[in-house]
């Protein structure tokens, strides 16, 4: 694996486990003595997951397929970017073309969005872009 892929698999893991950056921080230095992962080789890199997964993270292969959204209001919204996206009504399909939805439709309005719409966990806002998505759904035809 990279060192890029290797730093990501560490956030996940840290998100997922619920750590924040100066505990990972504390973490990586006690395993590998670098608090820095920009300074760490890809062994040191690969002892800092082993770490991660000895306190519970479980590796996932997804091969190419996203994993589905954790609360069913998010898998809702990517449901109806997906009808959209079969009707020809959106540019990009995926859950790329929907995170770049949210960024340019809510970015000004709700004054900062996450990079990924699994992300979200105001129901607010997620109702905002489940609201938004239905709108298009009807001017586009699209029975829901």
């Amino acid at each position: 694996m990279t060192n890029r892929t290797l730093q990501r698999m560490i956030h996940v893991a840290c998100r997922e486990l619920g750590i924040d950056a100066d505990t990972r921080r504390d973490l990586q230095f006690q395993v590998v003595g670098k608090a820095s992962m920009a300074d760490m080789t890809e062994a040191e890199l690969t002892a800092v997951v082993k770490a991660l997964e000895a306190r519970g993270f479980k590796k996932v292969a997804t091969k190419g397929k996203r994993p589905a959204a954790r609360r069913a209001d998010t898998r809702f919204a990517h449901v109806l970017w997906g009808k959209l996206a079969s009707a020809g009504a959106v540019d990009v399909p995926g859950a790329k073309g929907l995170n770049g939805f949210v960024r340019a439709r809510f970015e000004k309005h709700w004054g900062s969005v996450p990079i990924d719409i699994d992300a979200l966990q105001n129901h607010e806002q997620i109702n905002d872009v489940v609201e938004a998505l239905k709108q298009m759904c009807r001017r586009a035809g699209i029975a829901l």
